[in-house]
């Protein structure tokens, strides 16, 4: 939990995206697992599927350093194109990107309502962006 904690800091201050909604993805992903894999194949702590893995140059998924600096590099990404909108960036994570652009909101699947739902009412502020520093 301590070396978690480090890792999601280090992210967070990298990419400044505040360490709650990283924290409250990893749990929601993986329960906090390193050695995850989901039924459609997506692994670690971020469950990155394996294209996604590779766009963020992760080589090894399962190793917690690498899978956390790949998922909150991909979530800085979605932060950015949906100009600070968390819900957005959400939907992409889970969902993709594509479903987001066709409608411009949440995808209206269940799972990913589901997600996005349970990830916002645990962080502490809608802002998920920066420590002062991003402005989104």
């Amino acid at each position: 939990a301590a070396e978690l904690s480090a890792l999601v800091r280090a992210a967070s201050e990298r990419e400044h995206v505040k360490a709650d909604l990283i924290q409250a993805v990893i749990q929601q992903e993986s329960g906090s697992k390193p050695c995850a894999v989901s039924p459609k194949g997506a692994m670690g702590l971020m469950q990155l599927m394996p294209d996604v893995a590779e766009r963020m140059r992760v080589k090894d998924p399962f190793d917690p350093k690498e899978s956390v600096d790949g998922g909150v590099k991909l979530l800085k990404q979605l932060l950015d194109k949906y100009k600070g909108d968390v819900s957005l960036a959400l939907g992409a994570y889970n969902a993709g990107e594509q479903k987001v652009d066709q409608t411009g909101t949440v995808p209206d699947i269940p799972e990913t309502k589901n997600y996005v739902k349970s990830i916002t009412r645990q962080i502490s502020t809608p802002a998920a962006v920066g420590d002062g520093q991003a402005t989104h």
